[in-house]
């Protein structure tokens, strides 16, 4: 069975910064888009990240871009979201993701969440300001 462990989240101040990791136990983690999505309190859950499984190109959402960065690590089964310049808006559970059946492009990052086979259970991130 699939599994996908988030940790790294944490209580935090504006401005500072938090790596999130996510360990995959898929079996075609070297081929699958890797991402991450939030969801705020009161809100739908909503995409921040992703990476394709070459790992040369990536897909942010507008209010992540120039603070987020997704990475891999295919050695280690394990997908990484380093996060800059926190603002309180940042606030949420933050779900690593994983589609094992993305298309035949290995420069493809585009992810959706009806497209994700696997998720994390959710790491809290708060941010005050």
């Amino acid at each position: 069975q699939a599994q996908l462990v988030a940790s790294g989240g944490g209580s935090v101040q504006a401005g500072d910064s938090l790596t999130l990791s996510c360990t995959a136990s898929v079996r075609s983690f070297g081929t699958s888009v890797l991402g991450w999505f939030r969801q705020a309190p009161g809100k739908e859950r909503e995409f921040a990240a992703a990476l394709s499984w070459s790992g040369n190109s990536a897909e942010y959402a507008d209010s992540v871009k120039g603070r987020f960065t997704v990475s891999r690590d295919n050695a280690k089964n394990t997908v990484y979201l380093q996060t800059n310049s926190l603002k309180p808006e940042d606030t949420a559970v933050y779900y690593c993701a994983a589609d094992v059946n993305p298309g035949i492009d290995p420069n493809d990052a585009q992810m959706q969440a009806p497209w994700v086979d696997y998720w994390g259970q959710g790491t809290q991130v708060t941010v005050s300001s």
